[in-house]
């Protein structure tokens, strides 16, 4: 059994006649990167701020590695809220220096640390600079090092990826592996789906306050297939290929075929009989995008 780091457990909070989190309950594993999904109004940034003790829930329990959420906790997590909060006026490494002190580090701890992951991310040379002269995607890299410079067990990453150019996107993801590598809990929140299908293990879809999908990603792309096929081939497909099999769409040497009445074996059997030649042959699963799109609009219906 997969130990949970973070479980929430019936969490309400409802702001006069808004509900803003109806019953939410999940289990974050222990090591993993836990995408938490939803569209805009969902309820997201409720739970993140009940996670972080910024608000309180009006109902229901927060486990932090099997005991109740306390301040004392706080230390152990590293919060990137999407808005961001650097002071304008303060020098880089003032900052980082300020971070480190409020979670609870020695000032030469801090500094240490600062220096190594300034040189890692190739901004040393910024130390000295004020944080209002720094382009977006710059502020965003001080960002993370200020959330991550206590080593907190749990990460809560909230568009993390905001403002950087795709080099530096890959350069903050791989440090994003690196910390769950190194056992550490990580909670993504993001609107970029394909960043949720490419490094998160588990993702939870929230919508109007309630939880209505959770589970591992290619376990849910199993769930929601819809039994297509993508066929690459050489030559023309025979005449009756359309009274057979149901073609969703059709180009030059490529179809995608819907199996409703067929299996994909019997698929297989039938083009190869009629000498077809196969250049690729592969199931067509669901992106989480369309994962997601599918069950808000279930929701909404």
């Amino acid at each position: 059994m997969v130990q949970s780091f973070l479980s929430l457990q019936n969490l309400q909070k409802q702001y006069g006649n808004y509900i803003a989190s109806n019953n939410v309950s999940l289990d974050v594993p222990k090591g993993c990167i836990f995408g938490l999904l939803g569209p805009n109004g969902a309820g997201k940034t409720t739970l993140i701020r009940m996670i972080t003790r910024i608000i309180f829930p009006d109902s229901g329990n927060i486990l932090f590695n099997g005991t109740p959420l306390t301040d004392t906790h706080t230390e152990r997590i590293g919060y990137m809220p999407e808005e961001r909060g650097l002071y304008k006026k303060m020098k880089v490494g003032e900052h980082l220096v300020y971070l480190g002190r409020l979670k609870g580090l020695s000032k030469a701890e801090t500094i240490q640390r600062m220096k190594k992951w300034l040189q890692k991310f190739e901004i040393e040379n910024w130390e000295n600079k004020r944080i209002e002269e720094l382009s977006k995607g710059m502020s965003q890299k001080v960002q993370f090092i200020g959330t991550i410079i206590h080593e907190p067990d749990l990460l809560i990453l909230d568009e993390p990826f905001s403002g950087l150019d795709p080099i530096n996107s890959l350069l903050i993801e791989k440090e994003i592996r690196n910390l769950k590598n190194e056992g550490k809990t990580i909670l993504f929140s993001t609107h970029r789906m394909e960043q949720v299908e490419d490094i998160c293990d588990t993702i939870v879809l929230i919508n109007k306050g309630q939880n209505i999908l959770c589970g591992g990603v290619q376990e849910l792309k199993q769930q929601f297939k819809q039994q297509k096929m993508l066929v690459r081939f050489n030559g023309i497909l025979p005449e009756n290929f359309n009274n057979h099999f149901e073609v969703l769409e059709q180009h030059e040497n490529e179809v995608v075929v819907k199996n409703k009445n067929a299996t994909n074996n019997e698929l297989l059997k039938y083009l190869i009989e009629n000498q077809v030649g196969i250049v690729a042959f592969k199931e067509l699963l669901p992106s989480i995008n369309e994962i997601f799109i599918t069950c808000v609009q279930e929701k909404q219906a």
